[in-house]
């Protein structure tokens, strides 16, 4: 099972007691600040839960799977995600 946006937006409405749109507002602010300092490249923590930061990817060369030739990939960026403490206990009951 998959819990989507409104999945969530319902549940955190009635975990906090808030109405759905409260909770939709909460969300989407949370996504702002959360791509907004990433953009900057500033880690976002929030303890027990997860970590987020931006990493820098190096140049490098691939290769095009429907031909086999070789492709250069630039530098960029991406993002690495890891669990906190009580996200692992969770998912490891």
């Amino acid at each position: 099972m998959t819990v989507n946006r409104s999945d969530l937006v319902a549940s955190i409405a009635d975990k906090a007691g808030l109405t759905k749109k409260q909770a939709d507002d909460a969300l989407a602010a949370f996504q702002e600040v959360l791509v907004d300092s990433l953009a900057k490249g500033e880690a976002v923590k929030v303890t027990g839960l997860f970590s987020a930061e931006r990493v820098e990817r190096a140049a490098r060369t691939g290769r095009n799977p429907r031909t086999g030739e070789e492709i250069s990939i630039p530098a960029g960026f991406g993002v690495k995600l890891s669990a906190g403490s009580t996200l692992k206990a969770a998912v490891g009951k």
